[in-house]
């Protein structure tokens, strides 16, 4: 889809092309909760989110950066997959949820309509984001619940495979995938997030599964938090050759800052990012490109780009190397809002009924530890047993 064809998916103008500076970004990763759970336990009563000095994100660094919206990742460690991940995923929504409440800077938002009214009201929108698909237990009934409690992005995995779906790390594999990168399991929850409006996340997964799902799923995807592996071969970034694929799903690549990503090494600096941008913008258009952020999940970030407040140094580096404002506006907004809408607009095409709640078969066959055996029968007598107590 071109700049000139974005009229098309009719969201107001003024909602995202702005003329003067600074121009407001929407970033899609920010792993502030995890952090809250680290350092504090998730007691929101322990910290002053307005000056956190020790983190690169608080609410005041949000408002220099001029941050209209931002992704909060909902992350649990892998250790936990198919043990605990469910309830501690549950906890790390409930701390962001609770954040967005006591914090009148914040407001929970769950549709297009929420997060374009936030910003009227001169509020930092918050969506929640689920990064790695191993959180629903390979469950659909656990991705529906968790997006009734407002999740709207899920990434299919982190470091870890799934049942279903293959990870670009190679480092803690439980699940070895046997050249089925995406399985019959995985690609309902691909369908049953297009279902439900809920934005598919492809970051940490192997290219395999992310050329899977972006031929099978009918809404656009996002890589929320991936950079250019042309400019650095780090297995987390993306190929040219799947750049290509994104553009033909209308999809969004949205640039990590980790110096790691960035420029191979443990240093970088803006001119480094800069570099990504310009060169995903040449092969697929200014139209894919948003804004990653990683802040608060990577440790090591470029000079000048140091937190939340530090956006404004990448937007001039780009104008510097002759971006227009139109374009900047667009990947620093209108691109997510696009790709929003056009998920929300699935939903209303989507006549399909919803998928059982069924358990991958393969989660079932292979997981033992802190499962409770459901099987019909044994059910039914141990339900009997305890009531005759």
């Amino acid at each position: 889809m071109e700049i000139s064809e974005w009229n098309q998916i009719r969201i107001p103008l003024h909602l995202f092309c702005f003329s003067l500076h600074p121009l407001p970004p929407s970033v899609s990763h920010n792993d502030l909760a995890l952090q809250l759970r680290i350092f504090h336990n998730n007691r929101l009563s322990q910290i002053d989110l307005q000056n956190v000095s020790k983190l690169a994100t608080d609410i005041t660094r949000l408002h220099a950066g001029h941050v209209q919206a931002q992704m909060f990742a909902v992350y649990v460690m892998c250790g936990a997959q198919e043990k605990d991940a469910v309830r501690l995923t549950l906890e790390q929504i409930d701390v962001v949820r609770r954040m967005c409440t006591e914090y009148q800077d914040f407001e929970l938002v769950t549709s297009v309509q929420e997060l374009t009214n936030s910003e009227m009201r001169r509020k930092i929108g918050c969506l929640i984001s689920i990064e790695g698909g191993h959180s629903i237990d390979s469950s659909l009934a656990a991705l529906r619940m968790y997006y009734q409690l407002g999740v709207r992005s899920m990434a299919l995995t982190h470091t870890c495979n799934t049942p279903w779906a293959e990870s670009s790390s190679k480092l803690y594999n439980v699940y070895q995938r046997q050249n089925n990168s995406l399985t019959h399991f995985g690609k309902a929850v691909v369908e049953e997030m297009n279902r439900l409006g809920m934005i598919v996340d492809l970051s940490h997964t192997s290219w395999d599964t992310a050329l899977a799902v972006l031929k099978h799923s009918k809404a656009p995807v996002i890589f929320s938090h991936s950079s250019s592996y042309s400019i650095c071969n780090h297995h987390r970034n993306v190929p040219d050759w799947m750049l290509h694929q994104l553009k033909k799903n209308h999809g969004l690549i949205m640039v990590n800052l980790h110096s790691n990503f960035i420029s191979c090494r443990d240093e970088a600096n803006i001119s480094h990012v800069a570099e990504h941008f310009d060169h995903i913008k040449k092969v697929i258009g200014a139209e894919s490109i948003g804004i990653g952020g990683d802040f608060e999940g990577a440790v090591r970030f470029p000079q000048g780009l140091e937190d939340v407040s530090k956006y404004p140094a990448l937007i001039q580096e780009l104008l510097h190397r002759n971006w227009t404002e139109n374009e900047l506006a667009y990947v620093l907004r209108g691109n997510f809002l696009r790709v929003f809408v056009e998920v929300e607009r699935v939903i209303e095409r989507h006549i399909c009924t919803p998928c059982l709640g069924q358990r991958s078969e393969l989660a079932i066959k292979t997981s033992s530890a802190c499962i409770i055996s459901l099987a019909r029968g044994k059910y039914v007598i141990l339900h009997i047993v305890f009531l005759l107590k």
